[in-house]
């Protein structure tokens, strides 16, 4: 490896183009770890913005006018208002209102760090809109099916999990995907909260090196690497799950 970083050395000595966290092993460490957890905020969100989906769609069926209420109120809420705004919120109005536990050192922290708060920020933000995603997918499911189900004994939930639910996600996966897609790409809002995450890394390492049109050009190929990776996945898993006349294969 040496080599590779000596030729990027050599390249921006004749070529001034300065991609140095290739041959700096200080700078690659942080463009590492920023990749890292950028990866770590895609997926940890991608995963509990789907459950927020799967649950607040359950919910919106249910008997109780006061939980279909809730669930309408945070849809409202969460669509309607921009995700930044969302990540200040939690961040520095809400964390400002929850107890400080001792840390290892005997300090005050807060509850939750920064990372927590963009997690749960986004992950809301996200799970607003897959909410409605998977109710339209519902809503796809034909009264007969649901009638079926019902007449062998199946309980709602039972009826939802095992019948409604696999029959909705193959309906609303091209939707879903965007949505996903979309919240990777927005992942980089947490930056706003100096969470380390790539695009925070990256402007700490052209503030010091002044190499922005490098570290932009590296976050654009990194992002578009990343969210055409996951969109070829979920693409190749509508085609898996492609059943001859539910959702796409109908």
């Amino acid at each position: 490896m040496q080599r590779v970083y000596d030729w990027f050395r050599w390249l921006y000595d004749t070529t001034g183009i300065n991609l140095n966290y290739m041959y700096d092993d200080f700078d690659r460490a942080r463009m590492l770890k920023g990749m890292w957890l950028t990866l770590e905020l895609s997926l940890i969100t991608v995963v509990l913005s789907l459950l927020i989906g799967i649950i607040g769609a359950w919910a919106q069926g249910s008997r109780s006018r006061l939980l279909r209420l809730g669930i309408d109120g945070f849809i409202s809420l969460f669509r309607n208002t921009p995700p930044l705004v969302q990540i200040y919120f939690f961040y520095f109005g809400l964390g400002n209102l929850l107890p400080r536990t001792a840390g290892a050192s005997g300090a005050l922290e807060p509850l939750f760090s920064n990372v927590g708060w963009a997690i749960v920020s986004l992950s809301l933000f996200a799970g607003a809109f897959n909410i409605e995603i998977f109710r339209s997918g519902i809503e796809a499911v034909s009264r007969s099916t649901v009638e079926a189900a019902e007449s062998l004994g199946f309980s709602r939930w039972q009826t939802y999990r095992n019948v409604v639910l696999p029959l909705a996600i193959r309906t609303a996966l091209p939707s879903l995907s965007n949505n996903l897609v979309n919240l990777i790409k927005t992942t980089n809002l947490a930056y706003a909260i100096a969470v380390p995450e790539l695009m925070y890394t990256a402007k700490q390492i052209w503030a010091d090196a002044t190499n922005v049109r490098e570290m932009m050009l590296t976050v654009l190929i990194f992002y578009v690497c990343l969210a055409s990776l996951f969109a070829w996945g979920m693409s190749a898993l509508e085609r898996r799950l492609r059943v001859p006349g539910v959702g796409q294969g109908a």
